[in-house]
């Protein structure tokens, strides 16, 4: 029995075409992720492929999801988009054809920040994945670290000053070689190497930092990026880069899950929030799952996605509409699809 309101949520911020459908009880009734493998040969993503592709898939993606739920469009109570962060020409597509959808169907259309979404995504199969906790939010465009007393109201503790996380996984995993998108390639590499092999920097993280200070809680991976970079370069030229390649990609991989982990601790301590949320594409990755729950060592507990939740999808982004729906958000207030739209709720730590 499917229990209201049903919300169908559309997320095509970037190379996913999704669309997800939730009832009442935030139940995930019908889900289907499309990725779009068209930017593989170019080593990163073409926003134009990106949008064109969003406009070839989304209806069959609407209709195979409306499929798995047994319903028809109509029995649709709202219906939610992400109207940014993202690829400008992606979000148009997705949002516009759920503007139009609420228009024709009469419904509540409800824009949906798609970082938010990532922090709703593990509530969806953990019901204790709750305020308070600091949150973590690691994809390949964004690296934020977050105190969430409550839904609706985040601190912001700190944020990339450059590279995001899941960016740097990626140029590294093209600089050894591997396949974009370089994430998953380059952590299943890396399981076959010394994570000790290559003492490459852990960036803005030293002993003598102290809360309050500043870059106390920012991240920073161009430096180590760079600094794979050299090393590539060096063994390359003496011919034994070939071999290495492991070696690289776990001393890579350490290096962030090391700063990650610590920096998300530092939250910790701060807020005195022994809960920690992780959200985000880089969120999928093993290693930082494991080193973070094993550094809590039981003061808290780490709410995470499956490896399916963790990527963008439009289950999360339904969630997130869910909740804004409960606030009553009006389709008249919904602004158009906007590639810096800002994130609700937000106000940067004092």
């Amino acid at each position: 029995m499917v229990n209201g309101p049903i919300v169908l949520g559309v997320e095509t911020s970037c190379d996913e075409t999704s669309v997800g459908i939730i009832d009442g009880d935030t139940r995930i009734l019908g889900h289907v992720i499309l990725s779009q493998d068209v930017h593989e040969v170019y080593g990163g993503v073409v926003p134009e492929l990106a949008a064109r592709q969003h406009l070839v898939h989304l209806d069959r993606v609407v209709d195979r999801a409306l499929d798995q739920a047994g319903l028809r469009l109509g029995q649709v109570d709202a219906i939610a988009a992400t109207a940014g962060p993202g690829l400008v020409g992606a979000l148009l597509v997705g949002f516009g054809w759920a503007r139009a959808a609420a228009l024709a169907l009469g419904r509540p259309l409800v824009p949906v920040h798609h970082m938010e979404a990532h922090l709703f995504a593990p509530s969806l199969e953990d019901r204790e994945a709750e305020p308070p906790f600091i949150g973590l939010l690691v994809s390949g465009g964004h690296t934020l670290l977050l105190h969430v007393p409550e839904w609706g109201r985040y601190e912001l503790l700190g944020e990339t000053r450059d590279d995001a996380a899941g960016e740097a996984f990626d140029k590294v995993a093209k600089l050894l070689g591997l396949p974009y998108p370089g994430g998953r390639p380059l952590s299943e590499l890396a399981v076959k190497g010394d994570p000790e092999a290559f003492a490459f920097p852990r960036p803005m993280l030293r002993g003598t930092d102290t809360a309050g200070g500043p870059g106390y809680f920012d991240f920073s991976f161009s430096g180590l990026k760079t600094a794979v970079l050299q090393t590539v370069t060096q063994l390359h030229d003496a011919g034994e880069l070939s071999e290495r390649r492991a070696d690289i990609a776990a001393s890579f991989q350490a290096a962030v899950v090391d700063v990650l982990v610590e920096k998300t601790l530092r939250a910790v301590e701060h807020t005195r929030c022994p809960h920690v949320l992780l959200g985000g594409g880089v969120s999928a990755n093993r290693p930082l799952r494991e080193t973070m729950a094993a550094r809590l060592d039981g003061r808290g507990k780490v709410y995470r996605s499956s490896p399916r939740l963790a990527m963008d999808n439009g289950a999360m982004i339904a969630r997130a509409g869910r909740f804004h729906l409960d606030r009553s958000v009006e389709p008249a207030s919904a602004p158009t699809a906007r590639p810096d739209l800002p994130f609700p709720g937000l106000r940067r730590s004092d």
